[in-house]
């Protein structure tokens, strides 16, 4: 048994108005991934060549040591898009009869109870759920397959606080069985705190920083002043009015002076002034 559920090496994607330029991440046996970027960054385009539903122009994607798409490695992953896959006249009370021949692992009872758990209304037609209600849809089926690997992409959108707890709850439940992993692209990066073991920041294509999420918040913080830029490094600058902030690496920090705040840092200031950076980089 290989400790890598998936992996990406030197990943490139060559798009019109976009490219993946050479990302590199792992996804070991017992760690939830956190991937986080802006809009555009090349979060669902790395899921997508994970999943082998885009073919790469250069590098290496594999997930249980095979190439990624194949049907053995599909098999054994239960994948949460943004919006369900299964038919919309389809009910979802019949949905996993239909689906549980393609599943040797298949639950049709684990399926009915986190339906229930998580208030997915059985009798209506796919199409007719809300947007949320599909993702909680899409969860359980995923689940109901009995995976290994979890690729979960912006599951927390459109759902409310409540709904987004009980989704974060399930997956440390998940996550019990040490021989499985997690990868879970998401906008909504405070959720990543206390769920997250690894965090990936994509920008503009580009791997900006990865690590252990505790090591990668921890090397940066959050700057403040007013009056002129500063001249120590500062990561996307931002001005309102007399005032301005920015990222620093906390290594930097010695540079300034006692008239800056310097605080902590989210994992939201990192992708926001990151972003910016790169941004202005590209203009």
């Amino acid at each position: 048994m290989t400790d890598t559920l998936a992996l990406i090496e030197d990943l490139r994607v060559q798009r019109p108005n976009f490219a993946l330029e050479g990302i590199s991440f792992a996804i070991p046996r017992g760690t939830v991934v956190g991937l986080v970027g802006p809009n555009g960054a090349g979060k669902t385009t790395a899921i997508r060549a994970l999943l082998g539903l885009i073919a790469p122009d250069g590098g290496r994607v594999e997930t249980f040591g095979l190439p990624a798409g194949s049907s053995r490695a599909l098999a054994r992953t239960g994948i949460v898009l943004d919006q369900p896959t299964a038919a919309d006249e389809w009910r979802v009370s019949t949905l996993g009869r239909r689906i549980a021949p393609f599943y040797p692992s298949w639950s049709e009872q684990r399926f009915v109870d986190l339906l229930a758990r998580l208030s997915v209304p059985q009798q209506r037609r796919v199409g007719e759920l809300s947007r949320g209600e599909g993702i909680k849809l899409s969860l359980a089926t995923a689940l109901a397959q009995a995976p290994e690997l979890l690729i979960l992409d912006e599951p927390s959108s459109g759902l409310d606080p409540a709904s987004r707890r009980e989704i974060a709850a399930i997956i440390r439940e998940f996550m019990v069985d040490p021989s499985h992993g997690v990868l879970v692209s998401t906008h909504i990066t405070a959720e990543l705190e206390g769920l997250a073991d690894e965090l990936v920041v994509l920008v503009g294509g580009r791997v900006a920083d990865r690590g252990p999420l505790h090591e990668v918040v921890e090397q940066f913080a959050m700057v403040r002043g007013a009056g002129a830029a500063p001249g120590a490094p500062v990561v996307g600058l931002q001005r309102s009015g007399e005032q301005w902030s920015g990222l620093i690496r906390i290594d930097d920090s010695a540079a300034f002076g006692p008239e800056v705040v310097i605080d902590a840092a989210s994992i939201d200031d990192i992708v926001v002034h990151l972003g910016a950076e790169r941004a202005e980089l590209a203009a």
